[in-house]
């Protein structure tokens, strides 16, 4: 493939051009990649398989969300260079690689191959897949950041709606499920898989456009924007965002948020199973419990597209308030009711799943807020790196506890007692950074054209 087809110039949309293509581009990038979020449907099949622990079966998944975050802050500036055709030929190489890798380690199995493929070479199309949209999006919807947003992360978060089925029936006509399942049957799924990707995700980089410079929606003016205590017209560059207070405490903000909802996340089949484990047959709960994925995935894509786009009205300020102190209202709620209404937990795990959505959708709103729209793919990709963290912090907060209450021998709700408790703190301080965000001072800003010229001519 020639280098100039993958280059910004070669993408320029001509003036006819409808701006409505570049979301189902972006979607088709961010529901393959999302698939990350169904991979509790493959830990129990490679526990068992394998003989690994909980912890382990989560190694894959937990590099994963780390180079998303790494990939997204070294190749941020580049993927706003180089525009998004070319991150999201990147993307689709190293996450259908990662498969093809992992396959061929569950063949053999090497676990460790799993982990680099799915977790390393994955992750980094992960990374690099999930920021290429969201500065074209923003450029194509200057009147709308939050919808337009929220309709490509959605799809991220709904990954898992297609991946959860998809995954499971997989594994059942190759043997991969079960108490004593077939690894080469685990291996055919992910070579299955990886091929799907390949081809679905070619979709996104063949579609995608960016704007000409001088483009702007039709009737609108930029002085028509909805204002906020927080919406700036300046630009700030990547380089001087990572030096402002306000890049940090949205840093704190979306960690938190993000472990709060990733370790229920990344362990959500056996978190039903340990819940409700005694409501019915064995085969029944199982089935309930890859249902329980599947409907968390669509609370988390749904929350992204709803929320996000009620911020273009309240504010991202307001819409964390609400992510962060109802988010731990109904932790407490699931702590205090563990499993007596069946219907509660329910209720309060989707909404939970649909803030930490949101927590995403909006983030990019919040930034070009923040910091305008000079770099801001680029200061997403370094913001992101609070993902990784928390990519780390969730699950190990989650697993390693749950491990430690079944080897004492703790049943049911009570294994996750203690990191639930845990999960409110977090927004607790998560609700407060927010609070203390306020509007970046001006030495930080780039000088506009107007002030350059001025300088120079004074010089």
């Amino acid at each position: 493939m020639p280098a100039g087809f993958l280059q910004r110039e070669r993408i320029v949309a001509p003036p006819t051009w409808s701006r409505w293509l570049v979301p189902p581009a972006a979607l088709s990038i961010h529901l393959a990649i999302g698939q990350a979020y169904a991979w509790s449907v493959f830990k129990p099949p490679l526990e068992n398989g394998l003989g690994i622990s909980g912890v382990e079966s989560a190694l894959p998944f937990t590099l994963g969300i780390i180079m998303l975050g790494v990939s997204a802050a070294l190749f941020g500036t580049k993927v706003d260079a180089n525009g998004p055709r070319w991150a999201m030929v990147v993307s689709s190489t190293c996450f259908v690689a990662g498969f093809l890798i992992s396959a061929l380690g569950l063949y053999f199995s090497q676990y460790w191959l799993v982990v680099i493929g799915y977790g390393f070479v994955g992750g980094i199309g992960l990374g690099i897949g999930y920021i290429s949209p969201v500065s074209t999006l923003i450029k194509w919807f200057p009147d709308r950041p939050g919808l337009a947003t929220g309709i490509a992360i959605m799809g991220f978060g709904g990954g898992a709606l297609i991946a959860s089925p998809l995954s499971s029936q997989l594994l059942s006509a190759f043997g991969g499920s079960g108490s004593d399942p077939d690894v080469h049957g685990i291996a055919l799924t992910f070579l299955t898989m990886g091929l799907i990707y390949a081809v679905f995700m070619s979709v996104g980089w063949l579609l995608i456009r960016v704007p000409a410079d001088d483009w702007k929606p039709l009737g609108w003016d930029s002085s028509q924007a909805r204002q906020g205590t927080l919406i700036t017209r300046a630009n700030v560059s990547a380089r001087n965002a990572i030096k402002t207070p306000q890049f940090w405490l949205l840093w704190v903000v979306l960690c938190f948020n993000v472990t709060a909802g990733i370790g229920i996340l990344e362990r959500a089949n056996p978190i039903f199973t340990d819940f409700f484990g005694d409501a019915g047959p064995a085969a029944t709960v199982a089935a309930a419990a890859v249902g329980f994925v599947s409907i968390l995935s669509l609370a988390n894509s749904l929350g992204r597209i709803l929320w996000s786009s009620l911020s273009d009205y309240l504010g991202r300020k307001n819409m964390y308030r609400i992510y962060l102190g109802v988010g731990a209202l109904l932790y407490l709620t699931v702590t205090l009711m563990t499993n007596s209404n069946r219907v509660v937990f329910l209720i309060c795990a989707i909404l939970i799943l649909s803030f930490y959505g949101a927590g995403f959708a909006t983030v990019p709103a919040y930034l070009r807020d923040l910091f305008g729209t000079y770099q801001v793919g680029a200061i997403h990709g370094r913001l992101l790196t609070a993902w990784s963290t928390a990519g780390v912090l969730g699950p190990l907060i989650v697993n390693a506890i749950a491990d430690a209450q079944i080897e004492a021998g703790v049943e049911g709700p009570g294994r996750y007692t203690i990191a639930f408790m845990i999960m409110i703190g977090l927004l607790v301080i998560g609700f407060i950074c927010n609070e203390l965000i306020r509007p970046v001072n001006e030495k930080f800003h780039e000088p506009t054209l107007e002030s350059a010229s001025k300088a120079g001519a004074q010089a």
